[in-house]
């Protein structure tokens, strides 16, 4: 097994989430962005002594194609749009992502600064998110987010490739959204009924008893087992973020996994409904605005990329107006795709 990126490494109280597109003729600068970041994080991390800076990279299932040949990862695929009769969950661009975290937010915003400029001419940002550290641990809701992530050897059972898919062992599958909260709504909820919502208690954060905990509460909803009695998990790097100024509050989700299926069946669930919840009840507070999935290849991977495709077999993959080939993606290349983010 390859040696994974950091990302079963714990939370750390700045991070920044940088999500891009690949315009047309870009591929050659990201591949070569790509075999130098680990070099570029050294250079500002040294300069920011104790601070921890990482940054976790992954590539999207459209980007894949456009800037590696030979194998690709198993079940690496496009986000798909999660409709229920209450709440959607929506599909957005996105080719790269870059999760950079420290313990301070100068150093992640020096990398950033340094990517953006690396990749000035060959991308587009689509999303820039600064996430920060909340009390304790807790969303803009109030609530202690992460709490039942696994730990250990579960955490990398959990996040990372086995044997299934050997020439990506210790890669990883990662979700991502953006979630917008209601928060006058929320505010007018009692702490009784904002804990119904969660099924935990708010203040030293107890998960409810099953018989006090509704089906359609947070935690009953993304409580997944199998018929066997194994409970499936993901790990979940979950930072807040906001702007007073434009009157927007939410958490950032980000969650990896050895399988794409498990968390897509935990988002099934939240927005589709189950047998005994029509839907996740958190979603009448907390509105997803993006949705984009990435392969988190391992460490060494960068080290040695793959070839990269003839420029004919990339422009087969894009039709004249930049979109995609009718294959039901999203578009891609110097097309600004309309977005929510």
């Amino acid at each position: 097994m390859g040696a994974p990126q950091p990302i079963l490494e714990p939370l750390t109280p700045a991070a920044i989430f940088l999500v891009a597109t690949i315009d047309e003729g870009g591929e050659s600068a990201v591949r070569e962005l790509l075999a130098d970041l680990a070099g570029l994080r050294r250079s500002v991390g040294f300069r920011v002594p104790g601070a921890g800076l990482v940054c976790i990279t992954s590539i999207g299932s459209l980007a894949w194609d456009r800037l590696f040949t030979g194998a690709r990862p198993a079940e690496l695929h496009e986000f798909p749009i999660f409709a229920g009769e209450h709440h959607t969950a929506p599909a957005t661009p996105g080719d790269l992502l870059f999760h950079i975290k420290a313990e301070t937010q100068d150093a992640c915003f020096e990398l950033a600064m340094t990517i953006g400029d690396r990749l000035a001419d060959a991308v587009t940002i689509v999303d820039q998110t600064v996430g920060f550290r909340y009390f304790e641990q807790r969303d803009l809701l109030g609530f202690v987010d992460g709490t039942e992530n696994p730990e250990g050897a579960a955490a990398a059972g959990a996040a990372l490739i086995g044997d299934a898919d050997p020439e990506f062992a210790g890669g990883s599958y990662v979700i991502v959204q953006k979630y917008l909260h209601t928060m006058p709504q929320w505010r007018a909820l009692s702490v009784e009924e904002q804990e119904q919502v969660i099924g935990r208690t708010k203040l030293d954060d107890f998960e409810l008893s099953d018989a006090d905990k509704p089906a359609n509460s947070h935690v009953a909803v993304n409580t997944l087992v199998d018929p066997d009695g194994t409970e499936r998990q993901i790990v979940r790097a979950n930072m807040p973020f906001g702007s007073v100024k434009d009157g927007e509050f939410g958490t950032y989700y980000i969650a990896y996994a050895a399988t794409p299926s498990v968390t897509e069946t935990m988002l099934t669930r939240m927005f589709v409904g189950t047998d005994d919840a029509a839907y996740d009840r958190i979603l009448d507070f907390s509105i997803a605005v993006t949705g984009t999935l990435f392969f988190t290849p391992p460490a060494d991977f960068f080290d040695n990329l793959p070839d990269a495709p003839a420029a004919e077999a990339i422009g087969e993959s894009l039709s004249p107006n930049g979109v995609g080939n009718g294959s039901g993606a999203l578009g891609i290349g110097t097309l600004k795709r309309s977005t929510q983010q």
